[in-house]
C-alpha cells in the first residue's frame, strides 16, 4: 500500500534537506496583497507558472482540504496535468499543499510550503520550499528545470503584483 502523504509513514511526514528545494523572491508588495494573489483563484490563475506556460483550470477551492486541478500548458503545446491539495493556510503568513499529478495515487507528489515575510520597507520576501518523496526525485525534477521553472514562477507572481494586478 502507498504511504499516505502527511501520515507518519510517509516521507513527506518528515523534512530532509537531500530531498528539499527552496526558492525564494523579495516582492515589492506589501504581504496582504502578495497572500491574497496566492489565494484568490482570479489572480492565481493569472500569473501561477513558468513563463511561456498557459493554464487551464478543471476546479479549484482554495481552502484547508481544498483542491486545484489544472493543466499546465508547455509553450509547444505539451500539457503536464496537476491537482494541489491545501493542507495548511494560515493568513498571511503560510500556504501548505501536495502537489502532483492529477490523480489519485503519484507517487511523486510533493509537499510545498510558501511563506510570506513583511519587511520594513512595504515589500514581501516570498519563500517556497518544496519536499520531494526521495532524494532522487529531487535530482530530477532539478534536472527538469525544477529551480528555473519555480523561479520564472516567482518572477511572474512579482509582476503581477507589482504591476497592480492583483489589487
Amino acid at each position: 500500500m502507498p504511504a499516505i502523504p502527511g501520515h507518519k509513514d510517509s516521507p513527506l511526514s518528515t523534512w530532509a534537506i537531500d530531498r528539499e528545494i527552496v526558492l525564494a523572491r523579495l516582492v515589492n508588495a506589501k504581504r496582504d496583497l502578495v497572500f491574497s494573489a496566492w489565494t484568490n483563484p482570479q489572480h492565481l490563475t493569472q500569473w501561477f507558472g513558468p513563463a511561456g506556460f498557459k493554464l487551464e483550470t478543471k476546479e479549484i477551492e482554495i481552502r484547508v482540504g481544498g483542491i486545484w486541478r489544472f493543466d499546465m500548458i508547455a509553450p509547444d503545446g505539451t500539457r503536464y496535468s496537476n491537482r494541489m491539495v491545501f493542507r495548511r493556510i494560515e493568513t498571511p503568513r503560510l500556504i501548505e499543499f501536495d502537489h502532483g499529478e492529477d490523480k489519485d495515487s503519484d507517487s511523486g507528489m510533493f509537499r510545498t510550503t510558501v511563506t510570506f515575510d513583511q519587511q520594513s520597507n512595504g515589500k514581501t520576501v516570498v519563500t517556497l520550499r518544496q519536499l520531494h518523496p526521495t532524494a532522487a526525485q529531487r535530482e530530477a525534477v532539478i534536472g527538469f528545470g525544477a529551480v528555473e521553472y519555480g523561479s520564472q514562477t516567482l518572477d511572474k507572481l512579482a509582476r503581477h503584483v507589482e504591476g497592480g494586478k492583483a489589487a
